[in-house]
């Protein structure tokens, strides 16, 4: 039996086949790739935009202290701030939360998987701007709320709905344009 007999035929079609396969592939990738570059990559959607905050009940940094929970969290728009003593960025959003706090923005603090002592320490240092602080240690209500680092602030409306959330810190652009305006809006809200 000779080479010819033990080998199909190939025509012509099957080897354009095997050479478009991959180029195909590399175009639809290439343009996948290529809708991504135009996402912006800080702006992650979440899951609780528009419905309540998640139940929830934190315990204060102390016992002096009282915490908060999610029914805290109604009757005007404010902000929930989730911060640590660890995260590098907080010590450069904290200035502008202490001006937006000075400004009568009701602001939460969130204290996510830090010990009490380590964040009463930071905030005796650089100064507390929240009307009451929440110790989650433990990050369940970080999970709850789909926390994906620090910071991160939650816009809450009259009724405890979240109603934006900033990755990040907040600098003066973002409160001016962005955050102060929103609030006011919801403050006109019925």
């Amino acid at each position: 039996m000779s080479q010819s007999e033990v080998l199909p035929a190939t025509n012509g079609w099957s080897k354009r086949l095997l050479f478009a396969v991959p180029i195909a592939g590399f175009i639809i990738l290439a343009g996948m790739f290529g809708i991504g570059l135009t996402k912006d990559p800080s702006v992650i959607p979440s899951q609780l935009i528009d419905r309540p905050l998640p139940e929830f009940k934190l315990p204060g940094l102390s016992a002096s202290a009282p915490g908060f929970g999610s029914a805290d969290l109604k009757g005007k728009p404010m902000l929930l701030n989730v911060f640590a003593s660890w995260c590098a960025a907080c010590p450069q959003e904290h200035p502008m939360l202490t001006r937006i706090s000075r400004e009568g923005t009701t602001v939460y603090g969130l204290d996510w998987k830090d010990t009490p002592a380590d964040a009463t320490e930071w905030l005796g240092r650089l100064g507390n701007p929240y009307a009451r602080v929440g110790s989650d240690p433990t990050a369940r209500t970080g999970i709850d709320l789909g926390v994906t680092g620090v910071p991160e602030t939650f816009v809450v409306d009259k009724r405890g709905r979240v109603r934006y959330k900033q990755i990040g810190p907040i600098d003066g652009p973002t409160w001016e344009t962005l955050l102060k305006p929103m609030l006011a809006k919801l403050e006109a809200e019925a």
